[in-house]
């Protein structure tokens, strides 16, 4: 049942999608069209991408409004919940913003491995196409004749956590700084931003290093374009909250 879903829902859009990149752009590579896809779906996801970027910025506003809250409660965890809640109602906000748009990639990473290494490419499987998407001539598995994507690539895997890195340390809040009197809290936060920051990037690097290099190109340019998604939704964001 769930291998069927999956087949469905993301493996074989995912596969025609790229077949049918490949037959209206005879030129581009496989590197080209992955990074192609992968700007056409990070697109589709803006919606999810920005609102979770504004969750971000919402949450930083109103933190003294939310430590307030936890002192005010803090012998009373179903109340500082419920507080918590409801202020969350009051500013719009859902806190889980940007899991679901997490949840929503993993499967499209795993589509994007089976397509690689089950669909068969460069040879195509004509059984998995739509009526409407025809075969292409030629499929370039080259990345402008250097590199074979369909292969692991150790340069490749860097890059993805080089990106990741720069990814985080942008899109995370800074890391707390120490204080005079220490809080197991503190403590903790400090030490899931630094984790996030550096073990994070090292854990993708070894990760896409077992994968097709295709993997990590997706990677690279997803992170990427979320760094550049940043910048423009916080820009925005601000220049709306500014007093007309």
């Amino acid at each position: 049942m769930i291998s069927t879903l999956f087949q469905a829902i993301f493996y074989k859009p995912l596969y025609n999608g790229l077949i049918f990149l490949f037959h209206v752009l005879p030129w581009a590579d496989a590197g080209l069209i992955v990074i192609l896809f992968t700007v056409l779906v990070k697109l589709i996801l803006f919606p999810l991408s920005k609102k979770s970027v504004e969750t971000q910025m919402i949450m930083k506003k109103i933190q003294p409004e939310l430590d307030a809250l936890k002192n005010k409660h803090k012998d009373n965890r179903e109340e500082q919940a419920r507080a918590m809640m409801a202020l969350y109602k009051e500013k719009k906000l859902n806190p889980l913003a940007g899991i679901f748009l997490v949840i929503i990639q993993i499967p499209i990473i795993l589509a994007l491995y089976w397509v690689f290494l089950n669909g068969g490419l460069p040879q195509v499987n004509a059984g998995l196409l739509y009526n409407f998407v025809p075969v292409p001539d030629l499929i370039s598995m080259n990345f402008f004749g250097l590199l074979d994507i369909s292969q692991k690539s150790i340069f490749v895997a860097l890059l993805a956590g080089v990106s990741q890195f720069f990814q985080m340390r942008y899109a995370l809040p800074a890391t707390p700084a120490k204080s005079d009197k220490p809080s197991f809290k503190d403590d903790l936060a400090r030490s899931m931003s630094m984790q996030m920051k550096y073990v994070m990037p090292v854990f993708i690097i070894i990760i896409a290093y077992q994968l097709p290099a295709v993997v990590g190109f997706y990677w690279v340019t997803s992170n990427l374009f979320a760094i550049g998604q940043e910048i423009v939704v916080r820009r925005r964001y601000r220049l709306d909250q500014k007093p007309a």
